[in-house]
């Protein structure tokens, strides 16, 4: 699994806000079960609460999207979606989002 891939959400009570996951684990751990997501939404969804450096923006389709950092949580492999894309485009703002999150800088 490529890390920064996003897929559709499966799951029911939370797809429609967040329509896709992009996965941020390391490929060197595909063996485990589980994958590290956090949930994408619409930028406009989010006009006046965006937070600088962890809410990144990237583009899924052609639409923005915010990279909801905070609500970042592991799930089980069978329950990652369709592939959608490659998010290959600004690896280092999602990575610095994490940092920002753990460490406060």
């Amino acid at each position: 699994m490529a890390q920064y891939s996003v897929y559709v959400n499966t799951s029911q009570s939370s797809k429609k806000l967040y329509p896709y996951v992009i996965d941020v684990q390391s490929p060197l751990l595909d063996a485990l079960d589980t994958r590290l997501v956090i949930p994408l939404a619409l930028k406009a969804d989010f006009r006046d609460r965006e937070i600088n450096y962890l809410m990144p923006a990237v583009s899924v389709k052609g639409v923005e999207y915010l990279v909801l950092t905070p609500q970042m949580a592991a799930i089980h492999k069978r329950h990652l979606g369709e592939l959608v894309q490659e998010c290959s485009a600004n690896p280092q703002a999602i990575l610095a989002s994490i940092d920002f999150l753990i460490t406060g800088f």
